[in-house]
């Protein structure tokens, strides 16, 4: 039995020409090698599994070689290249920092350096993980990096970059190596299921690119493992039921739930899911993606940036032209913003299904800005909910019930129902007279009331509120002729607390612009004056005009929660007046004590007199 080689060690790439998805850095490289114009150090840097290391092998094996190709390949052919495939090169040496990162390690590899090479041109050290190294391994490094011997060049490969200090990134030539597109990855896997004799599906290595996450050897690791379970035959099914991934199928046959407006075959659909084993953010992380996919094919000029095969995106550009653009949007946000949610909500699930019945609810005409907010209320989610009467016109008569039904209101009976409604609007708008005298108040001569007794050092300041609410509200009978249709609106009977109710629940629908009105009808409370009437009162003129202002508005939006369109509002204002001080010291005392008789005791009991 001949010994197994994994497939990311056995067609691990030896020339430039098969490295994948880095060519700019490969050309970059055989044209310094060509050129002759080598730097001392260089820093390879890049997610794990794109090739850093086997780029540096490659270039340590290419700039000794003693025959490159005209294509600036190494030969393979020399003793140099030979004696480098059968890791037996004294001129090549590979240092792996995690475990060597001590300030000995690095004072043994500077005396190395001084020896030149047997074999070859130049001696290469490539240390990997080199962020590893401990900051006195750095600083022992700092002066062999910055001045090495002539022979001497180093490559340096780490995935994080950032750790590394500053003052060894200066002394490199960085390279920045880029994840594999899925595309690469897939026609790689393909090149080596042909080599392998293995038959593929392209949707089961698009599955096995899409969980490698732009990583080769993580790809090639999948590949391996993929294969042993399906003995050869890696189809699509088979590898969504070993790697534990979503069949798009489920997605698919969501959106058609979302379009179809089914809440309960969403939920349905989830506790389906649940029941297989599969996490809830998984799912809505599959959601946000499918969505995504569907907004990229609803138009040809995105259409490139779906990875799926061409029978694939046909069922995505079906789906994606009964959807609006702005109703995948917004599924899109609430999508991401329920996976944000997801890590700190203590019922998962509820937060899920919520989200569900939110994608059914949002195309629904709410918010249709585009915005990606959540609708501002939930509509009943099941169909079997009774329809209001209450909103249902009461028609006179028989014959004009028939009359309606039967044909059109003509356009003279629109227009003179319209008058009348807008007569209506402008005498809900109250109309306050008189206005509050300004506030005065003057300090007695002697600096106040602490001249009024002979040895009091405090004053006590009297002053006198009044309230005055004035509302005039006139009513402007509706005229309409004889052929206009008589509709009697059901009243309700309203209590305080149904006022109170809608009167805050307009305040908060107020958008930001208008945060103002919001905040002061917040800090107002609505009092009931009548069955069709009510009354509020405010503290200066300027809120009586605002009120004034916004009254019709006011009343539209409350009448929708109440269910009376003729009720009226009106504005009441509190007038404060302030006594003027008069400069005699008696009365004033005098006004203290018929205001407060306990001034008069404490008079007494403290032997105070009345200054003069």
């Amino acid at each position: 039995m001949e010994n197994y080689i994994v497939s990311a060690r056995k067609y691990r790439p030896d020339t430039f020409e098969s490295v994948v998805s880095q060519k700019s850095l490969t050309t970059t490289l055989k044209n310094a090698i060509h050129t002759g114009k080598l730097a001392h150090a260089y820093l390879f840097c890049g997610p794990r599994g794109v090739g850093k290391t086997t780029c540096a092998r490659i270039f340590a094996k290419t700039i000794n070689c003693q025959a490159i190709t005209a294509d600036g390949e190494p030969c393979n052919e020399c003793e140099s290249c030979r004696s480098f495939n059968e890791q037996r090169s004294y001129s090549i040496y590979e240092l792996d920092a995690a475990s060597n990162n001590s300030v000995e390690d690095i004072r043994s590899l500077n005396e190395q350096v001084r020896i030149p090479p047997q074999v070859g041109k130049y001696k290469v050290y490539i240390i990997d993980e080199v962020h590893m190294l401990s900051q006195a391994a750095f600083n022992a490094f700092l002066k062999t990096l910055e001045e090495p011997p002539a022979h001497a060049i180093f490559i340096l490969a780490t995935t994080e970059k950032h750790k590394i200090i500053p003052t060894i990134l200066s002394r490199c030539q960085i390279y920045d190596f880029s994840r594999i597109d899925s595309p690469d990855i897939i026609s790689h896997l393909q090149n080596i299921a042909g080599k392998e004799g293995i038959n593929t599906e392209y949707e089961a290595l698009r599955i096995i690119a899409q969980k490698s996450d732009g990583c080769m050897r993580d790809a090639l690791s999948l590949f391996d493992q993929m294969a042993s379970f399906t003995q050869g035959d890696l189809t699509y099914n088979k590898v969504i039921e070993s790697l534990n991934v979503l069949d798009y199928e489920y997605y698919f046959r969501l959106t058609d739930f979302i379009l179809e407006k089914k809440v309960s075959q969403c939920l349905l659909l989830f506790n389906e899911i649940l029941n297989k084993g599969f996490e809830g953010n998984i799912f809505i992380e599959g959601t946000a993606t499918h969505f995504r996919d569907l907004l990229v094919n609803s138009d040809e000029a995105t259409a490139s940036l779906f990875e799926g095969s061409s029978e694939l995106r046909d069922r995505y550009v079906e789906q994606a032209r009964r959807c609006k653009p702005q109703m995948l949007f917004k599924a899109i946000r609430l999508c991401n913003n329920c996976c944000m949610n997801y890590r700190t909500s203590r019922n998962k699930r509820l937060l899920v299904e919520l989200t569900l019945i939110e994608l059914v609810q949002c195309g629904d005409g709410d918010s249709d800005d585009g915005s990606g907010r959540r609708p501002k209320t939930l509509r009943p989610i099941f169909n079997n909910q009774p329809k209001s009467e209450a909103a249902t016109p009461q028609v006179n008569t028989k014959q004009n019930v028939a009359a309606e039904r039967a044909e059109p209101k003509p356009v003279q009976q629109q227009a003179t129902r319209e008058n009348a409604v807008e007569a209506d609007k402008t005498n809900t708008a109250t109309i306050i007279q008189g206005r509050p005298s300004e506030l005065q108040t003057r300090r007695s001569e002697n600096g106040g009331l602490g001249g009024m007794f002979r040895r009091s050092r405090s004053g006590i300041d009297s002053n006198k509120s009044s309230t005055t609410a004035t509302a005039v509200a006139s009513n402007t009978q509706e005229t309409a002729n004889s052929h206009t249709v008589q509709v009697v609106e059901t009243k309700k009977s309203i209590t305080n607390e149904m006022l109170t109710q809608a009167w805050t629940s307009y305040a908060l629908q107020l958008p930001e612009n208008e945060r103002a009105l919001a905040d002061r009808m917040k800090i107002t409370i609505p009092t009931l004056d009548s069955e069709n009437s009510f009354i509020i009162s405010v503290d200066n003129q300027m809120a009586a005009e605002i009120f004034e202002k916004e009254s019709a508005r006011i009343i539209r939006g409350m009448a929708k929660d109440i269910g009376n369109a003729n009720l009226k509002m009106y504005v009441k204002v509190n007038k404060v007046v302030v006594e003027r001080h008069v400069s005699d010291k008696g009365k004033q005392y005098e006004i203290l004590k018929e205001k407060n008789p306990l001034i008069e005791k404490l008079r007494k009991e403290l032997n105070l007199e009345i200054s003069r």
